[in-house]
């Protein structure tokens, strides 16, 4: 499968971020028929602002790495929302309207890149294997507050 790295050249890791941008892709539409696009970040602010939000207030986190792509949508009762980075770093955040109890933040790092700093030292990361991005290691967190 040819995986296309358009949008996140910049990233030393580009070719493996491109993966796991297609296996999420691939994800939305097997789950729920979505066509799961992405646009650059200067396009996609709101989206961006929204995840940074959420992770500034729940756990005082703030991403160093530049965000390259991002997407928001939403499929049935759930509000999601990818940002991508140059580092390899994926964020994305799953916020069902109507159940408090079915919202998380997932993080995702790309095959070849090291743990961000503002991470390492606050979440274990498990791995999983994809077709289309190697070794992905990924955590979550559950989301307590309203946004």
């Amino acid at each position: 499968m040819n995986v296309s790295t358009v949008g996140l050249e910049s990233s030393p890791v580009a070719t493996a971020l491109a993966g796991l941008r297609a296996n999420e892709a691939r994800y939305f539409k097997n789950k729920y028929d979505h066509a799961f696009t992405t646009e650059p970040a200067a396009k996609a602010k709101k989206a961006i602002e929204w995840v940074h939000a959420i992770l500034e207030k729940e756990r005082g986190i703030v991403i160093e790495s530049r965000p390259l792509e991002a997407t928001a949508f939403q499929v049935e009762n759930i509000r999601i929302a990818y940002v991508f980075y140059e580092s390899g770093l994926s964020i994305n955040v799953m916020y069902t309207i109507d159940d408090p109890k079915k919202r998380a933040v997932g993080f995702k790092l790309s095959d070849g890149m090291e743990i961000p700093g503002e991470l390492a030292d606050r979440f274990k990361f498990a791995r999983q294997k994809s077709k289309l991005a190697g070794t992905i290691r990924g955590s979550f967190f559950v989301i307590k507050g309203e946004y």
